[in-house]
């Protein structure tokens, strides 16, 4: 299964040649220049800023990593600075094969079920696992207690980053509690781990390399030739990430244009 290519959108430079490219979505309710890339080789980091800060203000941007930097130089808001990873599948298997990883044994006490539960279930473990401190914490400050709840709800309804994929799994304690979860989506084509959470109160250190050991085994299986994920700058799951066979294959800044 392969990704497609978004729809690109092009901005052009007074010369009339384009200048940059990017797929047009909205964020933080702005609209949202995602996976912007500079297509003519001759523009330097200043000519890019100026045609951002000139066509672009107040939007979102998702882009190169030294462009958003010159932008917050300037003044722009960062909302995250992450990177996306892949691991391929189909001509990468680990040591003992895919079969090994399948049969991931789980400690005494947790067992691995289906995604198929209430987002009300996993959100306990969900934030637990994102603490202040934590790079991918969000302060629920002047949301409902529902907002968390309504995210993975839509997460897990095909409303985020594509449809849930069958490999997705959650880990539950002997009281049948959510303690873990690897959701699983299907984005353009390519398998996507959009969601990985463990409550470092109720599960064990380990449990989330287990439960991705599992999962990634049974997207492997399916016959899909890779996998990706995103990860935040910071984030200490991207050594665990990387122990698991993924490596970056794009980093950018994404920021609020000034």
């Amino acid at each position: 299964m392969a990704q497609k290519e978004p729809d690109w959108q092009y901005g052009y430079g007074a010369d009339g040649v384009a200048l940059v490219r990017y797929g047009l979505g909205e964020r933080e309710g702005r609209p949202w220049a995602d996976l912007l890339e500079v297509v003519d080789p001759r523009a330097d980091v200043a000519a890019q800023v100026a045609y951002v800060r000139a066509e672009m203000a107040g939007w979102v941007l998702s882009g190169p990593v030294e462009l958003g930097l010159e932008l917050v130089r300037q003044g722009a808001a960062v909302l995250r600075h992450g990177h996306t990873m892949h691991r391929e599948l189909a001509d990468a298997p680990p040591a003992g094969g895919w079969e090994a990883w399948a049969r991931t044994p789980l400690r005494d006490g947790f067992r691995a079920v289906p995604c198929d539960r209430a987002a009300g279930d996993l959100v306990a473990g969900s934030l637990a696992a994102f603490g202040p401190g934590h790079p991918d914490h969000r302060p629920e400050e002047g949301e409902g207690e529902e907002a968390p709840v309504q995210r993975l709800a839509e997460l897990l309804a095909g409303q985020v980053i594509g449809p849930l994929l069958p490999s997705s799994a959650l880990v539950v304690n002997d009281a049948d509690r959510v303690v873990a979860g690897a959701v699983l989506t299907d984005w353009d084509g390519l398998p996507w781990i959009a969601h990985v959470f463990r409550d470092p109160a109720l599960g064990y250190p380990g449990l989330g390399r287990d439960l991705l050991r599992r999962a990634i085994a049974d997207v492997a299986r399916t016959g899909a030739p890779g996998i990706g994920l995103a990860v935040t700058e910071g984030n200490p799951a991207r050594r665990l990430y990387e122990e698991l066979g993924f490596t970056v294959t794009r980093s950018s800044l994404t920021v609020i244009v000034p």
